[in-house]
């Protein structure tokens, strides 16, 4: 919407819009819940869409929770984790005096309501427990004068960083594997600089 972004938690809000048909002037909430419905369907095109209207969509992270803990990536997660349309509805809850709903009073509105209740921080232990967020893409056998070892390379579905691994020996025992994580260096891996602390990190 604007090219320098300053808004205090950095949401990624869109130009507002309306759906054209079956709408009056847009305000009404039977006019935004079209709206809503409009943006999730991914029948209908960005020239469905009246421009100025009164919902703003926002943009998801690519990652979600996981790149960043936000509203809009958890409600796109949470979406997706049921099986539907990456897309979901954002509202605050007021409390009596205008202000926004902080989370017991959140907790007591769930329980009257039964509506179950879960936060981002759930949300991200979940993803991190369940799914698979790297990728083995690439193997190869390296004969050196340590012995044979394999080389696999994994990449992050996350960012698309790589990570290398050495592997020596059989893993397929009951025996744990001894690891060691190195840090990447590359003037003291590849120039043996003295001034690098890579070899003991």
């Amino acid at each position: 919407m604007v090219a320098n972004n300053t808004e205090a938690m950095g949401t990624a809000f869109t130009i507002s819009v309306d759906v054209a048909e079956g709408t009056t002037t847009g305000i009404s909430a039977s006019d935004r819940s079209l709206t809503c419905k409009a943006l999730a369907d991914p029948e209908v095109a960005a020239s469905g869409f009246a421009r100025p209207g009164h919902v703003f969509p926002l943009r998801a992270r690519a990652g979600g929770v996981l790149k960043r803990a936000g509203h809009t990536e958890a409600a796109v997660d949470l979406a997706t984790m049921a099986g539907l349309a990456p897309a979901g509805v954002l509202c605050e809850i007021v409390s009596d005096d205008g202000t926004m709903a902080r989370l017991p009073e959140l907790i007591e509105f769930a329980k009257a309501h039964k509506i179950p209740i879960i936060s981002i921080a759930d949300m991200i232990r979940y993803r991190n427990r369940h799914e698979r967020l790297v990728e083995r893409f690439s193997s190869a056998r390296i004969p050196t004068k340590y012995g044979d070892f394999s080389a696999h390379i994994y990449r992050s579905s996350l960012d698309e960083v790589e990570h290398l691994a050495f592997v020596y020996g059989d893993l397929n025992t009951d025996e744990p594997p001894l690891v060691r994580v190195h840090s990447e260096c590359l003037t003291g891996d590849v120039l043996g600089s003295l001034r690098c602390d890579c070899g003991s990190s």
